[in-house]
């Protein structure tokens, strides 16, 4: 070989190495369960007692109660549901970056519903991400997570679905541009980020981490929010719950990282959350955190919850810059804090001191805290933005709850609210700006 040749040849061949790689780890990606190591078998040969179906409590229920169940424990209401309209209906809209995804009608209406569905038709549809004329479905719809559920479940949850008021309403189309709008490339995304396989449990964990793992990898699907994605889109199982994003609000890193992650939380302090919302000292569940407590969690058994609690303190720490340590006490008197921010102080003052107090304590109850806050710690200021403007919960339900202010103040004085409760409270202040209010408003 000539030198000439050599020389083109050697870079040629390190960019084909690097491309190989870089297309591998975007491509092959660990499985759920694979950070547990141990041997994963299938559950006929797994010598625990039951871990998937319902729970031990209600082992002898009617198979409508056990479908319920099983269709708050997948959560399939918030997502098939909009805001203000028919639950199950669907219409409820998720913006992503290359178009608008619209929920579908999931009543037993023959005509605009999944009432005449087949029973094989549905389990395609949630293992495989198929629809009923073979059309590929779109991952927001989370069937990569729910492939792991059993078919027995799956068809548990049909025949509660089948038991719902039917709502004749027509489905809305999605509004992809091409090539997003192209589903056979569903096809292909689904060949690599989709295992078609149901779940399998650890032969050498115990039967409640198992249970534990059902929940929340298949059931609960808590990492397709709480994972980040990958160039591809699918989640970047290396970096497994380490935060990720949904309808405009931060997700955050519920690994086992004592610093980033919940690794600090007590067993008690998870449970409490997924039960009610809240953890003291932690503070409370908002956006589609609270939609998912309220319509699945806080639904299920205290035995389902510890399992997931037990699961999830197994969930190996990732450190995440963008959760940093919990800043310390604020001043209890208004006169001590940041300065150059008086819009946010006085709107502070005018709505938001009376509960939070200016310690951020919290004026009444420890819900209303403000301080070791994750949402209030983080810079970005999201979580904070979004909760001023949406609100959360509701004046008739038990929990937290806090009004809505999305007509009470402009997207500049929202902004300035937000930078002043980051900057008295969290680690370092945020700099959201009125623009970045208005997509808030939009999500």
């Amino acid at each position: 070989m000539t030198l000439a040749r050599r020389k083109w040849v050697l870079p040629f061949a390190a960019a084909l190495i690097f491309a190989l790689v870089v297309a591998y780890r975007l491509l092959v990606l660990p499985g759920a369960l694979a950070f547990a190591g141990g041997t994963q078998v299938d559950l006929a040969a797994y010598r625990g007692s039951q871990v998937t179906g319902v729970p031990v409590e209600l082992a002898n229920a009617d198979p409508l109660t056990k479908g319920r169940y099983l269709t708050e424990a997948a959560d399939c209401a918030a997502c098939h549901t909009a805001k203000g309209g028919k639950p199950f209906a669907g219409g409820r809209p998720f913006k992503l970056p290359f178009g608008t995804i619209y929920t579908p009608n999931i009543t037993p209406d023959r005509a605009t519903g999944i009432g005449a569905w087949t029973n094989p038709e549905f389990l395609r549809a949630v293992h495989k991400g198929i629809g009923r004329q073979g059309e590929r479905l779109y991952p927001a719809f989370p069937y990569a997570s729910y492939t792991l559920l059993t078919d027995d479940d799956v068809l548990a949850i049909r025949g509660y679905l089948a038991t719902l008021p039917a709502v004749a309403q027509a489905n809305i189309p999605n509004t992809f541009a091409f090539p997003f709008n192209q589903r056979w490339l569903m096809a292909i995304w689904s060949a690599f980020f989709s295992p078609d396989q149901r779940f399998r449990p650890v032969a050498e964990r115990s039967a409640e981490w198992n249970r534990g793992a059902y929940l929340v990898e298949a059931a609960g699907h808590c990492g397709e929010c709480h994972t980040p994605r990958t160039l591809m889109q699918a989640m970047d199982t290396r970096r497994k719950f380490a935060g990720g994003q949904a309808e405009g609000w931060n997700a955050y890193n519920i690994t086992s990282d004592r610093l980033s992650g919940v690794g600090a939380w007590t067993a008690d302090d998870l449970a409490s959350y997924l039960a009610k919302g809240h953890a003291p000292g932690h503070g409370v569940a908002s956006g589609p955190m609270a939609e998912a407590v309220e319509l699945s969690t806080s639904r299920m058994t205290a035995s389902d919850i510890a399992a997931m609690v037990t699961y999830l303190r197994t969930v190996p720490p990732v450190s995440t810059k963008a959760s940093p340590a919990m800043a310390g006490p604020a001043a209890a008197v208004a006169s001590v804090g940041p300065v150059g921010n008086a819009a946010g102080k006085r709107i502070f003052e005018g709505a938001c001191a009376s509960c939070h107090a200016w310690s951020g304590r919290g004026a009444v109850t420890s819900d209303q805290q403000l301080t070791g806050n994750r949402a209030v710690n983080d810079a970005s200021a999201a979580n904070v933005a979004m909760m001023i403007l949406n609100g959360t919960g509701s004046p008739e339900h038990a929990g937290a709850f806090m009004p809505s202010f999305r007509a009470a103040y402009t997207d500049a004085e929202i902004a300035a609210a937000a930078n002043y409760v980051t900057a008295r409270y969290g680690a370092k202040p945020s700099r959201v700006t009125a623009s970045e209010v208005r997509k808030m408003r939009d999500e």
